[in-house]
């Protein structure tokens, strides 16, 4: 006879301890990992983390910060996460570096953290200008890579660094910020990789080492010929800074800028098949906003809405169309409610992607935190004693509402609704001034 204890364990409690144990395991495997890495950096995973210890570690952070156009509010708290030995092991994959970081969850958030890879027509470029150097161009066969080939590469227009929109970070985590605070981790930890191995940021580029040694034995191995032919002289392996001073290289390119305003789309030659759904009114309005997209990416400005949902996409499309017979017509091929459109589209203008948040957000902030409102509306005389739900104070169709970034946002109520109806302020009372 077999007693309770000898009872068959149900299947999904099996399946939960077994993801328990996977977890656990996952955690205790990042954590030896921060110690791996601080013993071989001879501090301890608490410590206040320098990070970029050679010249390609600092310079990668110096364009992290300074020059990629990063949200500075997250990039501290990465900076923590990557001192506390919250990343695993960063793995280069392509034009970027995966790894795992684990936040608050057991589980591991999956960062993906990418760099814009040269076109071939870039790369053909980059090999030029170093093998026209030919100090730099041994010294990069010789396996050693040389600061002075970032001088090399801007040359012809290049940034073998990230400069503004070349970063881009993929999360699992639920935060839409680029970067999030896991990314952000990811990012510093990149310096330690280029630390150690400073032929990873031709990789981040697009192209490994061995193709790059390649492409530049090519162009060495072509100008011999070249040279005998035409008599001019070859350089020696060897140079001195005295023999190459009177050089003349001839005038630096142009850096090509970005147009001051998007183009306009060109004309279609015929229109779009009938059956197709779509007009060419339609296709040209999706043109000229595809262009101004493009146009915030060459400027560093966003992503260019690349990460929006479909609800803020929609009212971002239907903003400058509030007021127009094109408005209704979109939110009829949408399928949205032409007032709640409208609502949306509000929040955008005066907004973005804050005003959207705080549109239908409400949540309990710390108390005494809408005292500040309250007084405002009474010293305005719009009531006696507003009413307060949740985070916002009431005067009757007056809404003022604490966001949860800090900000107030004042909202109407119109057709059964609240409005956005101004831009946010950093206090109540500016907003009574509407």
């Amino acid at each position: 006879m077999t007693g309770p204890s000898s009872s068959p364990i149900d299947p999904a409690r099996q399946a939960r301890l077994a993801d328990i144990r996977e977890r656990i395991t996952g955690l205790d495997e990042a954590r030896r990992l921060a110690r791996d890495r601080a013993r071989r950096q001879g501090r301890k995973p608490s410590g206040r983390t320098a990070f970029g210890t050679t010249w390609w570690g600092r310079a990668w952070i110096d364009a992290l910060e300074h020059r990629a156009r990063l949200d500075p509010n997250r990039l501290p708290r990465g900076r923590s996460y990557a001192r506390r030995g919250k990343v695993g092991a960063l793995v280069v994959d392509g034009s970027g570096v995966r790894a795992p970081v684990y936040g608050t969850q057991m589980s591991a958030y999956r960062v993906w953290v990418r760099v814009r890879a040269f076109s071939d027509d870039e790369w053909g470029r980059a090999i030029d200008a170093i093998a026209a150097k030919a100090g730099h161009a041994a010294a990069l066969l010789d396996g050693e890579l040389a600061p002075e080939i970032v001088d090399d590469l801007a040359g012809v227009g290049l940034s073998l660094l990230p400069g503004p929109g070349e970063v881009g970070t993929t999360c699992s985590c639920p935060d839409w910020a680029n970067p999030c605070k896991h990314a952000a981790a990811v990012c510093y930890l990149m310096a330690e990789l280029l630390d150690r191995e400073p032929f990873s940021v031709l990789q981040l580029r697009g192209r490994p080492r061995e193709e790059v040694l390649a492409g530049l034995r090519a162009r060495r191995a072509a100008e011999g010929p070249a040279a005998a032919t035409t008599g001019s002289p070859r350089l020696p392996a060897t140079v001195t800074a005295r023999s190459l001073a009177g050089r003349v290289t001839g005038p630096l390119p142009r850096l090509p800028l970005p147009p001051a305003r998007a183009g306009r789309p060109a004309p279609l030659l015929a229109d779009p098949p009938p059956r197709s759904g779509v007009s060419a009114a339609v296709l040209a309005t999706l043109c000229a906003d595809a262009a101004r997209r493009a146009l915030q990416l060459a400027n560093g400005e966003g992503d260019g809405g690349l990460g929006l949902s479909f609800e803020q996409d929609l009212a971002r499309r239907a903003e400058p169309l509030i007021g127009t017979p094109a408005f209704p017509a979109l939110a009829g091929r949408a399928g949205v409610a032409e007032r709640r459109l409208l609502r949306t589209a509000l929040a955008w203008r005066y907004g973005g992607l804050a005003g959207l948040a705080v549109l239908d957000d409400r949540w309990d902030p710390p108390a005494g935190a809408l005292d500040e409102a309250r007084a405002a509306l009474i010293a305005a005389g719009l009531g006696v004693r507003p009413r307060i739900t949740a985070n916002a104070a009431h005067a009757g169709l007056l809404q003022l509402r604490l966001g949860r970034d800090g900000a107030w946002y004042r909202l109407e109520r119109r057709a059964g609704g609240w409005d956005l109806v101004a831009p946010p302020a950093p206090d109540p009372d500016s907003l009574l001034d509407v």
